[in-house]
């Protein structure tokens, strides 16, 4: 027979706190991408083509693909951002909510896109790449 596991009232303060970080850090992370859509759309674009992750016949249209991704985010419910990024949650431990998201967008929605020739690389070789940029520009 399982334990039944009854967390004690500090216990209970820990894991909230916890949680509360996590969901401060997921709401910073996304109201700071507010201020750089341009920057960060172009830089997360020069890379994937830069790295020969995607190949595309028009740079510009997939920048705005990717910018409209981020604003999309931005606007986007908890439930709606949560939906999107189920099927890549596991992907790595901790991932970060924005590349998430991108990498999301990139390998089920980008690759639709009339000007995108070829998506290469695993999943993780994305998430890496977009991550790179995203966090140039949060950190910063």
């Amino acid at each position: 027979m399982a334990k039944v596991f009854r967390p004690s009232n500090r216990e209970s303060n820990i894991l909230s706190k916890i949680e509360s970080s996590k969901e401060y850090a997921r709401k910073q992370a996304i109201n700071t991408i507010k201020e750089c859509y341009e920057p960060l759309s172009n830089a997360i674009t020069s890379k994937l083509i830069e790295d020969n992750l995607i190949e595309t016949t028009n740079k510009n249209s997939s920048q705005e693909q990717i910018r409209m991704c981020l604003e999309k985010l931005t606007r986007s419910e908890d439930f709606d951002i949560d939906f999107v990024i189920a099927p890549y949650r596991n992907l790595i431990p901790q991932p970060n909510i924005v590349s998430l998201y991108v990498t999301s967008f990139v390998i089920e929605q980008l690759i639709k896109h009339k000007d995108i020739v070829e998506i290469f690389g695993s999943d993780e070789d994305l998430y890496t790449c977009i991550n790179r940029q995203v966090m140039k520009y949060l950190s910063a």
